[in-house]
């Protein structure tokens, strides 16, 4: 026998599974096969030897640590006898034992380990009580068996509570998880109430099933086979009903659920008529799992009328503000519609479209808007969707059918005055299966969605308390049915000044809390923040801002974590290039000087205005106009129109053009570059050339002209003159009818500019070239005073 009181921490192990073994028990342990080395380390006197469970790899194949558990039991070896199938060890456990190390070789598995005995917690009079409950609780199981009575005269006088659990616990049908959980608790006590929790689990399961055995067996009968087994099913799930604290799923339950649903007269009739067809089918009715569905959907859709809450304008107005710098007419609008909806409570359903370039805010805009309003969220991305089901959902004919995303967003929010978000309805697309914007016809007219009917729920459904905002970058390809029933709120690119304020007030925090810094750690100078909007970013709003901002918060915690910089870590114009590489937009700026010919035009595009060049001159030819910068059909004629104005206006300027050849060229030949605006800085550049006289290169101009020399309003203007002032230009025409537009343009840039209302090409000539004309149809013979004034004769 083994010398117990030496202290011994190497050991051989034996791996079991399935199993539980706990101290003072004995037991047999059987080995199909066993080498003459295992054999001769297992019963050598002095060798401690350990049981050790496994976590997986019952088949002990090719054991590795990770296999076994950590927390086995020390045993004693009382002899071993040999049969036909192998061996047969009967053990005695010693002692709980804590492995901290294992040794895994080819025919052997040894451990390193301490002893941890179990915790004696519990007094002699409470470990008496709980053995007596662990029989009591035996004997009422052992009743319902036949042959159980050895068992019960074996426990009748067990004293040892380890004895007693590891004895019982062979006839449970517990987990190995189960098993070592047991094994692994230290305390007495803790392993005698997770076992009483084990066997009182393990009564109420037989319990229930001779409870229903016996109410199924009263009641079989061949001839009834389906409807017993439907019953019996039923049965059961009322059985755990019970356990989910009552909330019924069984068809008895949908009865009660409809009467509580609130569903006006009409659907309440048909999901009674559902409800009927569905309780004469059974579980393998070809329609139950259909009807089933349908039902549950009916169920779940909110039909009660939502109460009319009081929209608190000021706070509003100041989530709007806190969430959106800028867009003071976007907003104005808003707040606007809300005080309507305001006023009249049955308004019927609000549908507004925000249109803009992308990354300006739009959806977040609607988000705002359902915060302001105290009311659900729910967003429906159209990009892309050429089905018009995804709309209105199929027909429960088809085998999978689902109702349409308009009505599993009304499901899902759970109320019936959502605010619903149709991102991207510009981008919606005709298939094979439909129109989707025909489909949505219905969805945004307040005349029809109250009766909104689904193909799938193939009943009206109110959809007028909706709030629908639709949003696109365009409205080109909206379809106009579609386009006439919602309202159209516009927002333009974001100024210089506008990124400015959202990057720092609302971006640079944003992007901060991202990646894990804070104001101590990371500060962007506002240089730095200019010069990055200005020249690493090309867009009208500020998606390509933020990405930027997270490419410096990504090398600046590199920096920071490494302690490569001191605290803040400040970032500088000097260091962008390092922190984000080369610059990825170039702005034209104002030149010096512009020599005869050279004109500064303003133009739109969709990421804000740019100034651009336009230049003409002459040569020795026959009298052609050469064309060139990739100009587009309208800037074409606008170069045909100011020539021939040019002619009428100062003929005599222009007697020798037949012996000449004229070339206009825009630069930056690789963009397209079209559209009317550019007439005036065109017919302004050819007068340039044919008088000699500069215009200067700070003055920049835009309108479209006519052959009788009026100058016609434009498009863009608040882009063009942000464009003109960042390019150093200090005077800018404009067509007069343009003048009403101004009060879009911010305050700071009207100051820096002078800005001159022209109406004529006199005015034009007036303002560039000093050249002052009669208001005449054409002019025969005229000379050019000291003072540049055109006098006739």
């Amino acid at each position: 026998m083994m010398n117990l009181d030496r202290k011994n921490t190497k050991a051989v192990v034996i791996p079991i599974s399935n199993m539980v073994l706990l101290a003072n028990m004995t037991h047999k342990l059987k080995f199909s096969r066993i080498s003459d080395e295992q054999y001769e380390r297992l019963n050598s006197e002095n060798q401690p030897i350990i049981v050790l469970p496994l976590k997986q790899n019952f088949n002990q194949v090719q054991l590795k640590e990770e296999d076994f558990h950590r927390v086995g039991v020390l045993i004693q070896i009382d002899g071993i006898e040999k049969s036909q199938k192998g061996y047969e060890f009967a053990i005695k456990v010693l002692d709980r034992v804590e492995v901290k190390s294992i040794e895994v070789g080819e025919d052997f598995v040894n451990a390193e380990f301490e002893t941890a005995s179990d915790i004696i917690d519990l007094t002699e009079k409470s470990k008496e009580e709980m053995l007596e409950y662990m029989k009591n609780v035996t004997y009422d199981i052992s009743k319902n068996f036949d042959g159980a009575e050895p068992i019960v005269r074996k426990i009748e006088n067990q004293k040892d509570l380890n004895k007693l659990i590891g004895y019982l616990v062979q006839f449970m049908p517990l987990s190995n998880d189960e098993k070592y959980d047991l094994m692994e608790t230290q305390s007495i006590k803790d392993r005698g109430l997770k076992f009483m929790d084990y066997l009182l689990k393990q009564k109420e399961a037989l319990k229930l099933q001779f409870e229903m055995a016996e109410k199924f067996t009263e009641k079989a009968n061949k001839n009834y086979r389906e409807t017993v087994l439907r019953q019996q099913l039923k049965a059961i799930q009322d059985e755990l009903n019970e356990g989910k604290n009552g909330s019924p799923k069984g068809e008895k339950d949908y009865l009660k659920q409809i009467e509580e649903a609130g569903m006006p007269e009409e659907i309440k009739e048909a999901a009674l008529y559902e409800l009927e067809k569905l309780e004469s089918q059974g579980q393998n009715g070809s329609e139950y799992n259909v009807i089933r569905n349908y039902l549950e959907l009916l169920i779940k859709l909110p039909w009660k009328k939502s109460e009319a809450t009081m929209v608190n304008l000021e706070e509003a107005r100041r989530i709007l503000d806190d969430q959106h710098y800028g867009l003071e007419k976007v907003k104005d609008r808003i707040i606007q519609h809300l005080a309507v909806m305001q006023l009249k409570k049955d308004k019927k359903g609000s549908i507004l479209l925000l249109v803009g370039p992308p990354g300006t805010g739009k959806t977040s805009l609607g988000k705002s808007i359902a915060e302001a309003l105290g009311r659900k969220y729910i967003r429906l991305s159209l990009g892309g969707v050429r089905d018009e089901a995804e709309i209105r959902g199929h027909r429960r004919t088809y085998v999978g059918a689902m109702p349409g995303r308009i009505i599993q967003s009304i499901k899902k929010a759970g109320e019936n005055n959502p605010v619903m978000i149709l991102d991207e309805v510009d981008k919606l697309m005709t298939g094979y299966n439909g129109d989707p914007a025909a489909a949505l016809l219905e969805v945004l007219d307040p005349e029809q969605n109250n009766t909104f009917t689904d193909h799938y729920l193939d009943l009206p459904y109110d959809l007028s308390d909706v709030f629908f905002i639709a949003t696109a970058n365009s409205l080109e390809t909206i379809p106009r049915p579609l386009l006439d029933r919602m309202e159209v709120i516009q927002i333009s690119s974001y100024t210089i000044n506008e990124k400015f304020h959202i990057g720092k007030n609302h971006l640079i925090p944003a992007i901060l809390e991202e990646h894990g810094l804070n104001e101590t750690q990371l500060v962007v100078e506002d240089e730095a923040l200019e010069k990055t909007i200005s020249e690493y970013t090309l867009e009208a709003g500020v998606r390509g801002l933020k990405k930027q901002l997270a490419t410096i918060a990504r090398v600046a915690s590199e920096k920071i974590v490494s302690n490569k910089v001191e605290l803040p870590f400040k970032v500088t114009v000097d260091q962008l290039e390092t922190l984000l590489g080369r610059k990825v937009s170039r702005h034209d700026k104002a030149q010096d000087d512009n020599p005869p010919g050279v004109v500064t035009g303003l133009a739109w595009t969709s990421v804000g205005g740019e100034i651009l060049f336009i230049e003409a001159t002459d040569m020795p030819g026959s009298g052609q106009v050469i064309l060139t910068g990739q100009l587009g059909d309208v800037m074409k004629e606008s170069a045909r129109i100011s020539l021939s104005l040019l002619k009428s206006r100062l003929p005599m300027n222009t007697v020798n053009f037949r012996e000449k050849d004229l070339h206009i060229h825009v630069p930056s030949g690789s963009v397209p570059k079209d559209g009317p605006s550019a007439g005036i800085t065109l017919f302004t550049a050819l007068a340039s050339l044919v008088t000699g006289i500069k215009v200067n290169s700070k003055i920049a101009m835009t309108g479209e002209i006519t052959l009788r020399g009026a100058v016609l309003p434009i498009g863009g203007l608040k882009e063009k003159l942000l464009g003109a002032q960042r390019a150093g230009i200090t005077k800018v025409l404009i067509p007069k009818d343009n003048l009403i537009d101004l009060k879009d343009v911010p305050e700071e840039v009207r100051k820096e500019l002078t800005i001159v209302a022209v109406e004529t090409v006199e005015d034009v000539l007036r303002e560039t070239l000093g050249i002052s004309l009669p208001k005449v149809e054409h002019v025969v013979n005229f000379n050019i005073s000291p003072e540049g004034t055109l006098n006739s004769r």
